[in-house]
């Protein structure tokens, strides 16, 4: 299926670009997600009068993230979670806990966007975790886990 993008796509192409993808991603993601068009004449036609408006929302879009960006980066984030004596966590600490924690210190970043290379963290330890605020923008703090016993 031929789609037009509405916004910057990761491994996919930039806003206003006509591309192929399969049919499943489109109908399933893309098109309901607000990302993307079916590339009809009427559509072509249509986002060539949008286009300037279009560009200049993803321009404020990313200027809003790279300011949070900037305040985010190099953030501490501490949690505190139960553990037993040899430092292993009774659970572990996601990336909706971490987020949540951020939320709490006025960063509003959802759980989608906190991404953990390592998967859980389930020793007590301080580990350096990613946030994926745009596209463009991708900053990385420190999660601190201390352990509370039980």
């Amino acid at each position: 299926m031929q789609i037009i993008l509405l916004d910057k796509v990761v491994n996919l192409g930039n806003l206003g670009e006509i591309v192929r993808v399969k049919d499943g991603y489109a109908r399933n993601f893309l098109i309901p997600s607000g990302r993307a068009r079916r590339a009809t004449e009427a559509a072509k036609q249509q986002f060539e009068v949008k286009r300037a408006e279009l560009e200049k929302a993803a321009a404020v879009k990313l200027a809003e993230c790279q300011a949070l960006g900037e305040k985010l980066a190099g953030t501490t984030c501490k949690l505190t979670q139960k553990a037993g004596v040899d430092g292993r966590l009774f659970g572990s600490v996601t990336n909706a806990d971490i987020a949540e924690e951020l939320s709490k210190n006025g960063f509003k970043v959802s759980k989608s966007q906190v991404r953990m290379p390592n998967g859980p963290i389930k020793i007590v330890s301080d580990s350096t975790v990613s946030v994926s605020l745009h596209t463009d923008v991708v900053v990385e703090i420190t999660v601190s886990v201390y352990g509370e016993t039980a």
